[in-house]
């Protein structure tokens, strides 16, 4: 059976994420962010190891080696980027980063 486990440094960045969604505005409410965010790792835990992914650019190589992705769109502004290991049925979560910080980096 597959399974998925995200690296302590994502988890740290999820917890993040529910902050800087609220802080920057991107919802009015702070239960707003905080679903988002749990909508978000829903998604990666349910569907990563039935997704579609591609072999992550060298950029990415400070967070692993032999790295994947995939996407993840969450609304009409912006798409997830999950970048992975994959080795005896385990997706190893590394890192990740929307396309406002990720897509330059990806051809």
């Amino acid at each position: 059976m597959k399974r998925v486990i995200v690296a302590p440094a994502v988890e740290d960045h999820l917890v993040e994420l529910i902050e800087i969604l609220y802080n920057k505005n991107y919802f009015g409410f702070k239960d707003e962010a905080i679903a988002y965010t749990y909508s978000l790792v829903s998604d990666i835990y349910d569907t990563l190891p039935n997704r579609a992914s591609k072999v992550a650019p060298p950029y990415f190589s400070r967070y692993g080696k032999d790295l994947y992705y995939s996407v993840f769109k969450k609304n009409d502004n912006t798409q997830w980027y999950v970048f992975f290991n994959y080795e005896n049925d385990i997706f190893y979560v590394r890192y990740i980063g929307n396309n406002h910080t990720c897509a330059q980096h990806i051809r």
